[in-house]
């Protein structure tokens, strides 16, 4: 699939400690930020305890399927935003149940503090903490028969955070899925550690102009 450049994004050199030592830093970096984020899961994790029972009935985890690396499912872990039920889950192609989001929710997408969690499957070494967004193992069977180039964004680990979350936003259904994968791709093609940097800076403007979905 060919990819559009994202003209705003700096196209940085491969590091000169080659691919090897690039993995090498990156996950050094991922378990570093994510032993220094421990304390903010576990405050985060202490208030919910608190606040859901008035503000945000039931669990305070979700835990779903998600496809991660070289397309196999894996058990991605947020703090729940959305009121429990019992119906069938949406479909690849509908619309996010905004409904559904409680105001207690809505505060943590928009501050991102849902993702925190997440910080235990980087740990784990299912996820990175910048990579391609994983959607729902369902969705992403979906997208792997309907979007080219969706399977080859799941090369590497799936990302907390990526270029696409910080250049492209939040996107639904086949054709937002599409202008995603490019960027994943695109990402995938020019990544590195100056590159991987300037999108966790990116992504701490997101989330301090709380532009979460």
């Amino acid at each position: 699939m060919p990819v559009r450049p994202i003209s705003h994004v700096p196209h940085y050199k491969k590091s000169r400690l080659g691919d090897f030592g690039y993995k090498v830093s990156k996950r050094f970096f991922d378990i570093t930020m994510s032993i220094l984020l421990l304390p903010v899961f576990f405050v985060g994790y202490l208030f919910l305890i608190v606040a859901n029972p008035f503000l945000n009935r039931g669990p305070i985890f979700f835990v779903q399927s998600r496809m991660g690396l070289n397309c196999a499912p894996f058990k991605a872990i947020k703090f729940r935003t959305m009121t429990c039920t019992t119906e069938a889950i949406r479909g690849a192609h509908d619309p996010l149940e905004i409904n559904r989001i409680t105001r207690l929710g809505s505060f943590l997408r928009k501050a991102r503090l849902d993702e925190i969690p997440q910080i235990i499957n980087v740990l784990r070494g299912e996820m990175s903490l910048i990579g391609p967004r994983p959607d729902s193992y369902e969705h992403a069977k979906t997208y792997v028969d309907l979007v080219p180039g969706y399977k080859e964004r799941h090369v590497i680990l799936p990302g907390i955070t990526g270029l696409a979350q910080t250049e492209v936003g939040y996107v639904e259904g086949v054709d937002g899925t599409r202008l995603k994968v490019a960027a994943d791709l695109e990402y995938i093609q020019n990544q590195c550690f100056r590159l991987d940097t300037w999108i966790f800076w990116r992504t701490l403007q997101t989330v301090a102009c709380r532009r979460g979905a």
